[in-house]
């Protein structure tokens, strides 16, 4: 049967008004570049559908409704459509608006956009002979972004959506605070230490929210298992199966810790696992490749350096932390320190952890082409005196070679950041710096 007429009655729903359903703002932007393609990417769950519906509704603001369509080919009438069927598509909608054709630019959302075949060919020749913006989206089991640059020769910018941050964990209760952390009443500010704690816990995945701890979890866990079958064990045809489930559960329950491979090699032979240590590279490469995972490497200028020294992984977002330990340890300081290191992600800091020549060690060296550069230590408690001369010792150790850099101190609450003072370190609540900056994450 043709599909011509199903295409048609795709393109007629594409171009109806969207549906009234939740929509939380995210505070991704895809960049201002005209020309290419904008290839929406992230984890699994993390939103990028709802993200590309959040555009949708601000160009149809702008424009005429049937200048911005919206398509989903996990539709089921669309399956099995070729890239062929994609210019059956253009054609009958030019056809239904030949006016608008060279003469208007025309918005089109292509949600799992990598169930179409070839796709890329359709996008690369509509960039060329079309007035035509383009917004992709797709799992990151064939939306890599190395794989985005790749496929389009260089006509593609990637955006990543991650997991709420803890301002859009807020807004979607509706609790963004509307005023300056310093201009909170006491009651605001209790508020939010109280939402900071709830979303060390259960972390930013929209469909986690406000669901039982138990049945988070349970989401959570299920999450990662569609991550490691669909996006690492059938795209790569992995055959060591229970040494990759082993790798996720450790790195989960020991997060911001450091790891070499080598050891994270005798560990798992030790365990049982027979397997090489190349492949162990392997898997950590993929789940790096799926947004499981984040990976932190020793600050230095030598490359041989950075290669040869432990690094330190991060989960994508701290619910996972208590999705997979159940040793019923407090996992606060390194759901902190996870939360931390998304936000500079989301900012655009290249980032990097430091080894003083004292032998001390910071949570984080973020720089920016344009930010500048910051040294950052993270530490949920300092109750203890020890504790509280560590981290600024670390801090100033640190300073003395990048001496250009702003030494920040982040700490769980008021309380905690009150006890704490030292020249030339900036003291405050980890929830201030994260609803402080007015720029976009």
């Amino acid at each position: 049967m043709s599909l011509h007429p199903v295409l048609a009655e795709k393109l007629s729903a594409a171009l109806e008004p969207a549906a009234k359903m939740p929509l939380t703002v995210r505070d991704a932007r895809l960049p201002a570049v005209p020309g290419k393609v904008h290839a929406v990417i992230g984890l699994r769950r993390a939103g990028k559908t709802i993200f590309l519906r959040q555009l949708l509704a601000e160009q149809r603001v702008k424009l005429s409704s049937e200048r911005a369509v919206y398509l989903s080919f996990d539709d089921d009438r669309l399956v099995g459509i070729g890239v062929e069927q994609l210019g059956f598509l253009l054609e009958e909608y030019y056809r239904q608006f030949p006016a608008l054709r060279g003469k208007q630019t025309v918005h089109w959302f292509l949600d799992e956009i990598q169930l179409v075949p070839n796709w890329e060919r359709f996008v690369r020749r509509v960039l060329d002979s079309e007035k035509m913006e383009l917004v992709v989206s797709g799992s990151s089991a064939k939306m890599l972004s190395r794989e985005v640059h790749t496929s389009l020769r260089g006509r593609g910018l990637a955006t990543v959506i991650r997991p709420f941050s803890f301002r859009e964990f807020l807004r979607h209760r509706g609790e963004e605070p509307e005023k300056e952390p310093r201009r909170w009443t006491a009651a605001a500010r209790s508020l939010v230490e109280k939402r900071f704690r709830e979303y060390l816990a259960q972390g930013g995945f929209p469909e986690a929210q406000e669901l039982p701890a138990a049945l988070q979890v349970e989401l959570l866990q299920g999450y990662v298992d569609t991550v490691l079958f669909r996006d690492v064990v059938e795209r790569y045809e992995l055959t060591q199966v229970a040494a990759l489930r082993w790798l996720v559960r450790h790195c989960l329950r020991n997060p911001a810790s450091s790891f070499s491979v080598h050891r994270l090699h005798q560990d798992m032979k030790s365990q049982g696992h027979g397997v090489a240590k190349d492949a162990v590279h392997t898997m950590l490469a993929h789940l790096l490749d799926a947004f499981l995972l984040t990976a932190v490497p020793l600050a230095t200028e030598s490359e041989r350096q950075r290669n040869s020294n432990p690094r330190k992984i991060y989960p994508a977002d701290p619910g996972l932390i208590r999705a997979f330990d159940n040793s019923g340890r407090s996992n606060t300081g390194h759901a902190l320190e996870t939360v931390v290191m998304a936000a500079l992600e989301r900012r655009g800091f290249d980032v990097s952890y430091v080894k003083t020549d004292e032998g001390f060690e910071v949570d984080f060296l973020a720089r920016h082409t344009t930010k500048g550069s910051e040294l950052i230590q993270v530490c949920a408690d300092l109750r203890n005196q020890e504790t509280r001369e560590r981290e600024l010792r670390a801090l100033r150790a640190a300073a003395k070679t990048y001496p250009r850099a702003t030494c920040r101190l982040l700490v769980l609450d008021r309380d905690a950041a009150s006890s704490v003072s030292g020249p030339g370190v900036e003291v405050q609540p980890a929830y201030e710096w994260l609803l402080g900056s007015t720029a976009v994450e």
